[in-house]
């Protein structure tokens, strides 16, 4: 449980650094609703 709980704050870290480079909202607000739809299907497939 801790390797899974470090890996999803590994990738949170990524994606926020992504994030500080994407300046237009609705971009970000696709990759974000993205992001969301696959790790779901992800975890609970």
């Amino acid at each position: 449980m801790r390797h899974m709980i470090g890996f999803i704050l590994f990738w949170i870290a990524i994606g926020m650094t992504i994030m500080l480079f994407i300046e237009n909202g609705v971009i970000a607000l696709l990759i974000i609703i993205l992001c969301l739809v696959l790790g779901y299907n992800l975890f609970c497939s």
